[in-house]
């Protein structure tokens, strides 16, 4: 009767409908036209099960929707698990945002199960649903039947170096992931190991989210062994990953090898100047990495130019973010020496460096002859505004500026 009352809604009198919509919530009137959007935002809305099973309801037989949100509400693992029957018949689908809602291993399951039958969903979004071991085996099981999802971010679970295991080896099968998140995961040094050794042999995946993983020394020994081999990853964030120079030792040397790397993203480690000059050595060959992100690293005068050295060689980095070092004005010294040389960095971030007018002046002296630098970002530091203009003004003349130095 419900599904009869549907499909000849429209030919009721306009009162009748009026009357019936108004003892009708905004929810069960969106869930009744099937076939009408193609975004529904439901975030932070307080849906729990019923609310959910409705929704997947309509889900299962609506040819337009792409793309829906559902953070932060409460749908639970029973939740899930009529979402992932859903996911099972549904054909348009293609992006589903079910971040903070508290599914559990047990909801994992259910999506997963849903995703080896689903032949639509391109981005899966389960970030902060305590996941653990057991709902990322499911889903490495899945993913290793599953042919369409390209971006899944598991990100703040409780995966663990037990569920990375799962999830590195369905990486070695799946062909369609590029994008995976797995930030604040508690995976340490041995799941980096599993994701180290599938780098070697994965052909997809071109963005990895690993920050916030304890990783250490010996989890970035293990990638960057893995680098060494792939061709195809082009994005590496691992930052807040006490990594020390011994890591940066291992990533360093990857980097005289690794051919198809263009973002290394390692802010909040402990790299040091000693770690930095393994990246002197790594830039001075490298032919591919155009973004490095070391802020907040340690790095100090020392560590200042050994970049300052290999950006004298280096013919691709376009962008260096060294915010929140200690590279005093000696730092500003190499560092503006190393702008007289340059001709491919267009992006550099000085930010909080401890440099004063002593290092300004060097740092203008270099930008005088530098042609392609274009975003400069020397802020909180120690630098007088008559300075800070001057830098400016120099920046500006490169054309495309963005300066925030005011």
């Amino acid at each position: 009767m419900a599904n009869e009352t549907v499909s000849n809604f429209i030919t009721l009198p306009v009162e009748l409908v009026y009357r019936i919509l108004d003892h009708q919530s905004n929810f069960t009137i969106v869930c009744s036209m099937r076939n009408t959007f193609s975004t529904l935002d439901f975030a932070y809305n307080e849906i729990q099960e019923v609310e959910a099973q409705q929704l997947a309801g309509a889900l299962r037989h609506n040819t337009t929707l792409t793309t829906l949100y559902l953070q932060h509400n409460q749908i639970g693992y029973v939740g899930a698990q009529y979402f992932g029957d859903a996911l099972r018949y549904n054909t348009t689908l293609t992006s589903l945002h079910l971040w903070g809602n508290e599914i559990g291993d047990i909801g994992a399951q259910h999506l997963a199960d849903g995703l080896r039958y689903n032949s639509a969903l391109t981005t899966l979004n389960l970030q902060k649903n305590q996941i653990g071991d057991v709902g990322a085996e499911r889903l490495g099981d899945a993913l290793q039947h599953n042919t369409t999802l390209i971006i899944l971010d598991l990100s703040e679970n409780q995966i663990g170096h037990i569920g990375a295991q799962p999830l590195s080896n369905a990486l070695r099968q799946n062909t369609s992931l590029t994008t995976l998140h797995l930030q604040y995961n508690q995976i340490g040094h041995v799941g980096a190991q599993y994701i180290g050794d599938t780098l070697k042999y994965n052909t997809t995946l071109t963005t990895l989210h690993l920050w916030g993983n304890k990783i250490g020394d010996v989890g970035a020994e293990h990638l960057a062994d893995g680098l060494r081999h792939n061709t195809t990853l082009t994005t590496l964030h691992l930052g807040e990953n006490q990594i020390g120079y011994i890591g940066a030792q291992h990533l360093g040397d990857t980097l005289k090898h690794n051919t198809t790397l263009t973002s290394l993203h390692l802010w909040g480690n402990e790299i040091g100047d000693i770690g930095v000059q393994y990246f002197d050595d790594g830039l001075r060959q490298n032919k591919t990495l155009i973004t490095l992100n070391l802020q907040h690293n340690q790095i100090r005068d020392i560590g200042a130019q050994h970049l300052a050295d290999a950006l004298q060689h280096n013919t691709t980095l376009a962008t260096l973010n060294l915010l929140g070092n200690q590279i005093g004005d000696v730092g500003g010294q190499y560092l503006g020496n190393a702008l007289q040389h340059n001709t491919t960095l267009t992006s550099l971030n000085l930010w909080g460096n401890q440099i004063g007018n002593v290092g300004a002046q060097y740092l203008t002296e270099g930008l005088q002859h530098n042609t392609t630098l274009n975003r400069f970002n020397v802020l909180e530091n120690e630098i007088e505004d008559d300075a800070l203009l001057e830098i400016n003004e120099l920046i500006e003349r490169n054309g495309r500026a963005e300066s925030y130095n005011f």
